[in-house]
């Protein structure tokens, strides 16, 4: 990673993305965006078990909207459906158990709830940061198998049924990592070198903001939009980068603070004015590349990601 880069995200970061950066940007938030009734909207949120995910579906919950939890462990999301239930008094909230990183599992989900359900907006929360290079049953790095292709597999293969309904809409909840990397198209599943989870995951965040940019583009019936949570305090960071939780804990967000704007994006009516594609940051739109960085990508890089995962993603179609 570029050491200007890395320098200049940290002391942004250290500015803007904790919770007092969190709470000098809620003065300049309407509250009225958020009192809505969103009762007959349906809301898919992967890794919705815990975390920012869960603190999601809560808030959605509670304003009654339905929400597909999308899971991989029972017994965690059994769990987290019980506890949002219990504190929303809202019944319409269900679980699809789902391995992100099993590219055949997301396929047939995203196939069979097609033809069942409905949903109008699709929030890509699921994420993982693995520091040891792994590979899932299907031969793929595990970082890239669930951050950036199970997100573009579930996305692609549930496009055809937003379009059907009013106001569709995907969220994904991307990272301000992102802004240390310029994309690597050429070694994806992270072969070559050293390996290092932490750039693996601000790769994948920046191939998300990519295809979000991408995908505005190609379907203008849809709105979509990505965003970053600021650095908060969740299981996936306590687990994955333990020091830098260790340092950071009492400046850390809560989890209903880094949701905040992911729940923003996918519920009211200030966001659905916005263009499409852009990277929000505490409900505001906000630079995808750090001044001077030398990390922006060329139309023929972004098309040779396009074509890669389109590839991968034909390959575990059912």
């Amino acid at each position: 990673m570029s050491f200007y880069r890395n320098a200049v995200w940290f002391v942004k970061g250290l500015q803007e993305y904790t919770k007092s950066g969190y709470e000098a940007a809620a003065r300049h938030f309407a509250p009225a965006d958020l009192d809505v009734n969103l009762s007959g909207r349906s809301f898919m949120i992967t890794g919705a078990n815990s975390g920012i995910g869960k603190a999601t579906a809560q808030e959605i919950a509670n304003r009654g909207g339905t929400v597909h939890m999308v899971c991989r462990n029972k017994g965690r999301a059994e769990a987290a459906r019980d506890e949002i239930v219990e504190q929303s008094k809202n019944q319409n909230v269900h679980i699809h158990i789902v391995d992100m990183s099993s590219a055949r599992q997301v396929w047939e989900f995203a196939q069979n709830f097609s033809q069942s359900d409905t949903v109008h907006v699709l929030i890509n929360n699921a994420g993982c940061m693995v520091n040891q290079r792994e590979l899932t049953q299907e031969g793929l790095e595990k970082n890239f198998a669930t951050n950036t292709l199970g997100t573009y597999i579930l996305t692609t293969a549930l496009i055809p049924a937003l379009t059907n309904v009013e106001d569709p809409r995907v969220v994904t909840v991307s990272s301000g990592g992102m802004l240390t990397q310029k994309l690597n198209v050429d070694d994806l599943q992270f072969e070559k070198g050293t390996f290092d989870g932490t750039m693996a995951y601000a790769q994948n965040k920046r191939q998300q903001v990519i295809l979000t940019e991408r995908w505005a583009n190609q379907h203008k019936e849809v709105h979509f939009s990505c965003m970053h949570p600021g650095w908060a305090d969740t299981p996936a960071v306590q687990t994955s980068m333990p020091s830098f939780h260790a340092k950071m804990q009492s400046k850390l967000r809560t989890e209903a603070m880094g949701a905040d704007t992911a729940v923003w994006l996918a519920v009211s009516a200030a966001a659905r004015t916005q263009p499409s594609g852009l990277f929000f940051q505490d409900r505001k739109a906000v630079a995808t590349h750090l001044p001077l960085a030398s990390s922006r990508s060329t139309p023929q890089e972004q098309e040779k990601l396009m074509a890669a995962l389109e590839e991968f993603s034909l390959k575990f179609k059912p």
